[in-house]
């Protein structure tokens, strides 16, 4: 753990542990969709994973504090960042749960409705498939931009503190 604290920073540690917890939440958010469906999938077993990584997670941030930490630069130190980094940084967590989220939906969705009627000319399923092929061209977009201008702001406070 003193490793990885040391390599990531705290914040980054933080954020990238979160993963313990929340890939089997976003199981269970997925099977819990197709379970009355199919009756494959076990949505509560997912769920109770889930949890449980959650409180483990929750008892290994309340420690964090105590692990030392050697003084360099870190990208995803929120401590370190500039103003226009952390915006930045903000916009891209934004856009990627966006994405993340089009992914999800898109995944626990049976796409043969709406492609039925569209295929016999309705407007208002038309619209709808416009406007979800417009919001996931805008999260990726999102995405690129805000990770290039969160990069350079990054490489700004290095070239800053050297």
């Amino acid at each position: 753990m003193t490793r990885l604290v040391d390599r990531f920073g705290r914040t980054g540690f933080a954020a990238l542990t979160s993963l313990t917890w929340a890939l089997p939440m976003a199981a269970w958010a997925g099977s819990s969709d197709l379970s009355p469906i199919d009756k494959t999938a076990y949505p509560w077993i997912a769920l109770t994973i889930g949890i449980v990584m959650l409180v483990l997670w929750l008892v290994l941030l309340s420690r964090l504090g105590r692990v030392p930490v050697s003084a360099r630069q870190r990208r995803f130190d929120l401590k370190q960042m500039s103003r226009g980094e952390r915006r930045w940084t903000l916009a891209l967590a934004a856009f990627a749960t966006g994405l993340i989220a089009w992914l999800n939906g898109a995944a626990t969705v049976d796409w043969a409705p709406l492609a039925a009627a569209i295929a016999a000319g309705k407007v208002g399923p038309a619209l709808l498939a416009i406007s979800l092929a417009v919001f996931l061209i805008a999260m990726l977009a999102g995405v690129v931009l805000s990770w290039r201008r969160a990069t350079a702001a990054y490489r700004e406070r290095l070239a800053s503190f050297i």
